[in-house]
């Protein structure tokens, strides 16, 4: 099996390193002092919990033109690449080429759906607290590492199969969903609150949801993301906001956001598809979100780009 990682940070380097050291045929796009360091040392996964691991040599370039065609281009770069991306990867589609997106956000698919042509698309969702700590080097914290994926109107597939029975035999926990667009806003409403909330606070999740006024924000930014959600028919349960409180009380107290370690480090962020997503489609649906506002309006002059 012949995998493209277009982006090789927290999701694309770890997934697909962890395919790698189970013997998949992995290309990874890289640039810069993460790509040289590669060449020059292979991949490093550091996992506390789940195993280090280094992938060494390592197929990595700049040029997803000097790629031969693959069977999947699993795509991990940050919303604001997503349609030049779909783009750059076209040379690496053969005829039966299958794209499948780990971005953060719920609109991805539609961004690159003209570009790629959307029969390719297989949509999917990554769970993990995961970052470049150092050049070549992948952070990923705490046990989660799970991937759910789904074909449109929940089919199975044989491409989907085929790429579970990777995921599962590099150890990774890969699901198959039969309502994947639910699933993609399931992440998304914790997403957004923790993305939100330790942006905005620049702190870790362990004392935002210990202090009372931050985990009713936390509360009430998922809240309305589940509002927008279901005005829009996605199939959450009313109440889903409410169960994602004891899921961060069960998560690790240093967990963060990729969002906050962009905001640390002076990088773009990814604000316009998390919470402006939810304002934007919140304002199309005459539903109300003050919260999700606040963040947006907080930390906009921060992000660097436009939506």
């Amino acid at each position: 099996m012949r995998i493209a990682m277009m982006g090789s940070g927290g999701i694309g380097g770890y997934f697909g390193g962890r395919m790698a050291a189970a013997g998949a045929d992995v290309t990874f796009i890289a640039r810069g002092r993460h790509l040289a360091a590669m060449r020059e040392a292979g991949l490093r996964l550091d996992s506390r919990d789940m195993g280090d691991a280094i992938i060494n040599p390592v197929s990595a370039t700049d040029d997803p033109a000097s790629v031969a065609p693959v069977d999947y281009v699993i795509i991990g770069v940050k919303l604001w690449d997503t349609e030049n991306v779909g783009h750059a990867i076209l040379p690496m589609l053969g005829p039966d080429t299958a794209v499948l997106s780990l971005q953060n956000g719920v609109d991805c698919d539609d961004i690159l759906a003209p570009i790629v042509g959307r029969e390719r698309l297989i949509s999917g969702v990554a769970f993990i607290a995961s970052s470049i700590s150092a050049p070549g080097v992948i952070r990923h914290i705490g046990t989660m590492q799970r991937i759910v994926m789904g074909e449109p109107g929940g089919r199975d597939s044989a491409r989907l199969v085929a790429l579970q029975e990777m995921m599962l035999k590099a150890g990774i926990t890969a699901e198959i969903s039969d309502d994947i667009q639910r699933t993609l806003w399931e992440k998304f409403v914790f997403l957004v609150g923790l993305s939100s909330t330790t942006t905005l606070m620049r702190t870790t999740l362990g004392p935002i949801r210990e202090n009372r006024e931050s985990r009713e924000f936390l509360f009430n930014v998922m809240r309305e993301t589940v509002a927008v959600g279901r005005a829009w028919g996605v199939n959450l349960p009313m109440d889903f906001a409410e169960t994602r409180l004891p899921f961060a009380d069960g998560l690790p107290y240093d967990m963060t956001s990729s969002m906050h370690h962009d905001l640390e480090a002076g990088n773009k962020l990814e604000l316009p598809w998390l919470a402006g997503t939810v304002v934007r489609l919140g304002r199309e649906a005459e539903i109300e979100t003050p919260a999700c506002q606040a963040v947006y309006a907080a930390l906009l002059p921060k992000a660097g780009v436009t939506a």
